[in-house]
């Protein structure tokens, strides 16, 4: 890819840019080793992808424009140069991130641990949300809780890394068993036990209830493997879309009222597409 603005020089005098877009990580933000100056195109490039995100998949070259602040010209040339080598896909007069960019992030994960890559995602949720936050992962029959973020909060819900639980109780147990449709067929065949009143074990009512996880994304649930506790669980996938984790927040139910897990549903939700990002899906 060939471009003027290779040669580190700005068309515009620095008094007249525009402010850089609030998402905005150029390479002038990160340590360069001595001596090594920062190719500004490449800078510029970084703020044109990073304003896609999963809640912003698709933008037109003017928003485009007005989210990055780069002056028309340069953005347009730049856009049309990512669209050429496949950093950006177009369709009409929208652009979103290149299926081929995908394709060269999928070795980035690899090897990776996922606890430690996740740690921040986890550690977010909860200062979002002020609740204990979670990662899970099935294990056989059972899911078990390999990290997680402790709420503040002196009232808490019993939690800790190693915790193994049962795959048909609980908001992180119905996400696994949502998008994993051989296991959820295993769960529901065997007998399910009750460790509540509200414990889910008739396993018609369970598939409704996997179903409705599915079609809104995220799943809640509150008393159904311990009394008085609450939840809030969302599907992580890795590059390939498999499934891989459930992501989410736990309480008791006096704070994680039904309004309030409501409330928290898209949080979650988001949370999980930021650690489906991480991992290149």
């Amino acid at each position: 890819m060939t471009d003027p603005d290779v040669s580190a020089r700005e068309e515009t005098p620095p008094g007249d840019r525009p402010p850089p877009s609030a998402g905005s990580r150029g390479l002038t933000d990160r340590a360069l080793p001595p001596g090594t100056k920062p190719v500004l195109v490449l800078s510029k490039i970084r703020e044109i992808l990073d304003v896609f995100s999963a809640d912003r998949p698709e933008l037109t070259l003017n928003g485009i424009r007005k989210a990055t602040g780069l002056p028309a010209t340069t953005c347009q040339r730049l856009v049309a140069n990512l669209v050429a080598e496949g950093f950006l896909d177009r369709t009409a007069d929208h652009y979103r991130i290149g299926l081929s960019v995908l394709y060269w992030a999928a070795p980035a994960s690899v090897g990776l641990d996922l606890v430690q890559t996740l740690a921040p995602v986890i550690a977010d949720l909860r200062e979002r949300t002020g609740e204990t936050s979670c990662l899970y992962r099935r294990e056989e029959n059972f899911r078990i809780c390999v990290g997680m973020a402790e709420t503040h909060h002196a009232i808490r819900r019993e939690m800790h890394v190693g915790k193994v639980m049962p795959l048909h109780a609980g908001s992180a147990s119905r996400v696994l068993l949502a998008w994993d449709e051989p296991t959820a067929d295993a769960v529901l065949n065997a007998p399910l036990p009750r460790y509540t009143d509200l414990t889910v074990t008739d396993p018609d009512l369970l598939r409704i209830a996997l179903e409705q996880t599915r079609r809104q994304g995220y799943a809640i649930t509150a008393d159904e493997r311990d009394a008085g506790a609450a939840s809030v669980s969302a599907p992580v996938f890795d590059h390939e879309g498999r499934l891989v984790a459930a992501i989410g927040i736990c309480g008791p139910t006096q704070r994680m009222t039904p309004q309030q897990c409501q409330s928290w549903g898209p949080t979650v939700l988001s949370a999980a597409k930021r650690a489906t990002a991480v991992l290149g899906g």
